[in-house]
């Protein structure tokens, strides 16, 4: 099993350097592009360094490119004028659901092969390996 999560992650790592290349961004832009895709709100510059693991002024860099780029707008944070929100654009909504398309489909087929109980322990399986890596991610950062 362990064999099969490593080949998945090391997968993933090289969609996502390819989704990422067929976009001209940056993966770590994609990564945060699709984590405020996620999102219910706007949110933070600190919030994305954290959802990214980026230091503030890493996530801050990386915002002012994004929106340069026209992907991301700041907005006033209605709680504290002092303070900016980051949110997708539709322009980004849209290069990027353009982008998902065809791959989105072909793991939608993957994901039909597997009845609802299945489906809900792939659900909790990836859940709780994402909790797992951002802890390791956090132990490692911090030189535990």
């Amino acid at each position: 099993m362990m064999n099969e999560s490593q080949r998945h992650y090391a997968a993933y790592v090289l969609f996502n350097q390819a989704m990422a290349d067929r976009l001209q961004i940056h993966s770590t832009d994609l990564q945060c592009l699709g984590l405020l895709g996620l999102e219910s709100r706007p949110v933070s510059t600190g919030e994305i360094a954290r959802l990214t693991g980026l230091t503030p002024g890493s996530a801050t860099r990386m915002v002012d490119r994004l929106e340069k780029a026209g992907l991301v707008i700041r907005q006033p944070d209605p709680a504290d004028r002092r303070r900016a929100l980051v949110a997708l654009t539709p322009l980004a909504q849209e290069r990027i659901g353009a982008a998902w398309d065809i791959p989105g489909k072909a793991f939608a087929e993957v994901l039909e092969r597997y009845g609802d109980a299945e489906l809900a322990i792939i659900a909790d399986y990836l859940h709780r390996a994402a909790e797992a890596g951002r802890a390791q991610a956090d132990r490692l950062t911090k030189g535990s």
